[in-house]
């Protein structure tokens, strides 16, 4: 049995270095790799490059990496809730490359899959589409996009067992599934290790022939964007 565990966080991001190209799984605040992204920011690696849903907000997720200028360029689907995001893209501070977000979700799971284009409707007439290859099928154009190139995948999961294979919980199974396996090398941190064989084969989501690190994380807040809850009635 090949067993993928590391001890700690600071073993699993080994090998990261300035200017990398990092994939964060993750939707807003939902899913994404809270230990790697507290790690990264402790190493004050720089000059990165990363490819996610959105940044977080202004003090937690990868709004963290934004607060210490460690990330020269963003590929992202939207803006969302982060004030300094906006205001570093706004100044020109930060590059950002939106991105229509099933177009960043398709360029993950090419990567994933080893192709290293694919064409798509989105985006066509627009900016997205600026010196892009075009082509009509079937009477309707299509722009041609290329696969993500990242270094490194951090991706969050419920349950993973030490060959690698992991379960991901209802919406947390966003962008996480189809950045495994999409870089050089994927980390994915779990709420709950166990051990190989562990896992009902039925139940698991990506297999651990995806996963290159895994290891057991820590202290998770689970931060809600925005918390709504509606008012008590009176009785």
């Amino acid at each position: 049995m090949i067993r993928k565990t590391v001890a700690n966080v600071q073993e699993a991001v080994d090998g990261v270095k300035d200017g990398m190209t990092f994939m964060l799984g993750g939707f807003g605040l939902c899913g994404i790799p809270e230990n790697a992204i507290t790690e990264l920011v402790r190493l004050g690696i720089k000059d990165i490059t990363c490819i996610s849903n959105n940044a977080g907000v202004d003090d937690f997720g990868l709004g963290l990496l934004l607060q210490k200028r460690q990330i020269k360029k963003m590929i992202s689907s939207y803006v969302g809730e982060n004030e300094e995001f906006e205001r570093q893209m706004l100044s020109g501070e930060l590059e950002v490359e939106l991105t229509p977000q099933g177009t960043l979700a398709e360029k993950c799971r090419a990567a994933q899959a080893g192709f290293p284009a694919f064409y798509t409707p989105a985006g066509y007439g627009t900016e997205v589409a600026e010196g892009k290859e075009t082509r009509e099928f079937d009477g309707k154009m299509y722009v041609l996009e290329p696969a993500f190139k990242a270094d490194f995948a951090f991706v969050k999961a419920w349950k993973g067992d030490e060959a690698g294979n992991l379960i991901f919980k209802g919406t947390a199974r966003n962008f996480n599934p189809c950045m495994c396996g999409a870089a050089t090398i994927t980390v994915a941190e779990v709420e709950e290790l166990l051990p190989a064989g562990s896992l009902d084969p039925n139940e698991i989501h990506i297999p651990g022939i995806f996963v290159n690190r895994i290891f057991q994380g820590e202290k998770y807040e689970k931060r809600i964007e925005q918390r709504t809850v509606r008012k008590l009635e009176s009785m």
